[in-house]
Formats: structure tokens, sequence, C-alpha cells
């Protein structure tokens, strides 16, 4: 066991003051992938939310995670219904995004979407759609990380993901 202080030890009681516009700018050189999160809410309505911050987490048993802004009002509603889809953004898609990232309205009227066999929207023409059961959620500063088992997952279309960097919206072009 590593005492704090000592060469590889992480001292748990020190508090370093990060400036948050700093923070965000320093982090914002990774790109991110743009996912709309939906489901349902108690009432069967559907519901859904931006997240830039989606990843696997597990092979065995399949898991995944995205970590919504603990301030949104979105991610309570798809939390009420137990399920959630995750829904990989195309290229193309950057109005599809801003819809979905608005405050208030009906996000899904003049949305093509279906339903999946629990009654989750599955947003049309996306490059993904990964179901999953909410496996955990944990507290973590001002946003929450959601554990998802997966249940279904299919590729929709052979389509680039839609990129978020540097407070940018953007497309992959490959190098080789």
């Amino acid at each position: 066991m590593a005492v704090d202080g000592a060469p590889g030890s992480v001292e748990t009681d020190i508090r370093v003051e990060i400036d948050p516009g700093h923070f965000r700018s320093v982090l914002g050189n990774y790109p991110t992938g743009v996912c709309v999160i939906t489901g349902i809410n108690q009432d069967g309505e559907a519901a859904g939310l931006v997240v830039g911050s989606f990843t696997s987490v597990s092979l065995n048993p399949p898991l995944v995670a995205f970590f919504p802004d603990r301030s949104s009002s979105s991610w309570p509603l798809v939390r009420a219904g137990g399920y959630f889809c995750v829904n990989v953004l195309a290229e193309d898609q950057l109005e599809l995004c801003r819809r979905f990232a608005s405050r208030g309205g009906d996000k899904f009227a003049g949305t093509s979407h279906r339903l999946s066999a629990r009654g989750i929207p599955l947003l049309d023409d996306v490059v993904a759609h990964i179901e999953c059961v909410i496996a955990d959620e944990i507290e973590a500063g001002d946003h929450t990380i959601v554990l998802g088992r997966v249940e279904h997952l299919v590729v929709e279309r052979a389509a680039g993901p839609l990129l978020f960097l540097k407070g940018a919206y953007g497309r992959f072009t490959e190098s080789s």
C-alpha cells in the first residue's frame, strides 16, 4: 500500500483549484462523438437528450456509459422508463443534434423515428442504435455516470459519426 506523499501514491486530501474555463478549453482538444439518448417516461411519452460523453465500458457483461449533466431536465424523464437507447449521430445530422440539445418543446415532433420492442424511440438514419437497461447511476461532481447493460445493438448505416471538437461540430476524415 502506498503512503500519501510517497512516489507513485495518490494524495486524496489535496485540493487544487482548476479554473472551469481552462479545464473546458484543455479537454476540448479531445474529440467526442455525439449521441442522442432516447427513452420513455413513466407515462410512456418519448424523451431524449444529447450527450457528447459516451463510452464502451465492458465486454462481459456488455456495458456502456454516458454522463448527463445533473441539471438536465430530460435525463430524469428517460430514467423513469428504466431503459434507454444510444442513437449514434451521423456526420450529416447536426440539425437533429440541435433539436435534441434544445430545452423544452416536443423534440420528436417532425423527427423520423420508430419504436423498439420495448417502446423506446429509435431515431432513423443514425449510425447505430444501442439499446440498454439502466444498470447503475453514480454521482460524479456536476454530472451523473449512467451505466447501461446492452440488450440489443445494430449498425443502421455506413456513415461517419458527428464529432465535437474545440466547441464545434465536424466530421472525421481518414488520413490513410
